[in-house]
């Protein structure tokens, strides 16, 4: 364990994690930027709009960590449903709640309020997926996590753009 780094700035739980390649940006095409098309929202859409998400723990994004993968992201614009499964770096990882709290917030904050989201942690991944699953899933439990002005203030830090 190496100490520093991070939002809570104590004890890195996986100190060397993987790296991966950010995938490239993606083209705009002609008809969506055409305002009188309709542009219905995608997976990749969706994966753009969490894949810079920073990890609490490390100056990395999700998407860096694999932590988020486009592959990972289910979307249907006509039934209005988005699922996100993530997989946190190690089987304990302390921050997945966090992480899960961070990817849902963006999505709230970014798509029409018609849009029910699933965030969930990726199957066989972790410790206490069962848990965590539990808490990204219970509204009530998400709106007073964020009345929590300092859990709003880290998953902000999450979600501001690293200078």
């Amino acid at each position: 364990m190496v100490g520093g780094g991070g939002v809570g700035g104590g004890l890195l739980e996986n100190a060397n994690p993987l790296i991966y390649e950010r995938s490239g940006e993606r083209p705009v095409t002609a008809g969506e930027e055409d305002e009188q098309v309709p542009d219905s929202i995608d997976a990749r859409e969706i994966f753009d709009l969490i894949r810079s998400i920073n990890d609490p723990e490390h100056p990395l994004t999700l998407e860096e960590l694999n932590v988020v993968e486009q592959v990972r992201v289910q979307v249907s614009d006509p039934d209005s449903t988005v699922a996100v499964a993530f997989t946190p770096t190690i089987p304990h990882c302390s921050m997945a709640t966090l992480i899960g709290l961070s990817i849902k917030v963006k999505l709230l904050r970014s798509l029409p309020q018609r849009f029910k989201m699933d965030v969930h942690i990726t199957p066989g991944t972790h410790a206490s997926e069962h848990a965590v699953n539990k808490q990204l899933a219970d509204k009530e439990r998400v709106a007073a996590a964020l009345e929590n002005t300092h859990l709003l203030e880290v998953v902000n830090q999450c979600l501001s753009a690293r200078s």
